[in-house]
């Protein structure tokens, strides 16, 4: 069994596109970073950064004590590792993967992300704050549909952790909806992995651990998500 400590997120559905995929046995436990649950001291213990998603397997491939892993990307490359399932075992296909794998947790998300606060959450519009990521994340949208008319997906022909990894970051905000027409390879890419059955599971999930979901936040919310505390 494992312990999947999240929330729903960009960066917790990525978990949850790979553990669908794999159908391993999994249960959620919910970390409400509205409420300050990433802060607790039994959360800290296995991410130190106060981030989710965190996880603990119990069954892990050495068969020791159980192995708690932290950070998305980390998450993904150790359930992969584990599973030999969606990332290649040949070293050429490998490296392509963890390249796309790596540009995501080093661009894509990160920008996606400063886009959002500034566009949707901030206290005041910032101008030149919303032109630069907005900027930003559409380069990458170009960079992902440059690489995506010649490839079925990021890290090649097989769907991979790149492609999940990264498909969560792709419209993330309701407010923010990608310029499909202007990519449309990327586009071709995004419905071809929404419309998965292991996608329209992790997905569900939402509404299931978090109703309030797309909800205006309070104040108290803002304090725990943007470090006031």
């Amino acid at each position: 069994m494992i312990d999947l400590y999240y929330w729903p997120t960009p960066n917790g559905h990525k978990v949850t596109l790979l553990l669908e995929e794999l159908g391993l046995p999994y249960q959620i436990k919910p970390v409400n970073i509205g409420a300050g649950d990433q802060f607790k001291p039994e959360f800290l213990a296995i991410s130190p950064n106060n981030k989710m998603p965190a996880l603990v397997d119990h069954q892990p491939a050495d068969g020791g004590a159980p192995q708690s892993v932290f950070e998305s990307g980390a998450i993904l490359l150790y359930l992969a590792e584990k599973t030999g399932r969606f990332l290649p075992s040949d070293a050429r296909g490998r490296v392509a993967v963890l390249e796309w794998l790596f540009w995501q947790m080093a661009g894509l998300g990160p920008m996606s992300g400063q886009m959002g606060h500034f566009n949707v959450y901030a206290p005041e519009q910032i101008p030149y704050a919303i032109e630069r990521y907005n900027n930003e994340v559409r380069r990458l949208h170009g960079v992902m549909d440059k690489r995506l008319a010649d490839s079925a997906f990021l890290g090649g022909d097989d769907y991979s952790i790149a492609d999940m990894a990264s498909y969560p970051w792709i419209g993330a905000y309701d407010k923010l909806p990608v310029d499909f027409a202007a990519f449309p390879h990327l586009k071709r890419w995004h419905e071809a992995i929404a419309a998965r059955p292991a996608t329209q599971r992790a997905y569900a999930l939402r509404q299931q651990v978090n109703p309030d979901a797309g909800k205006p936040l309070s104040e108290e919310e803002r304090k725990h998500l943007f470090g006031q505390r």
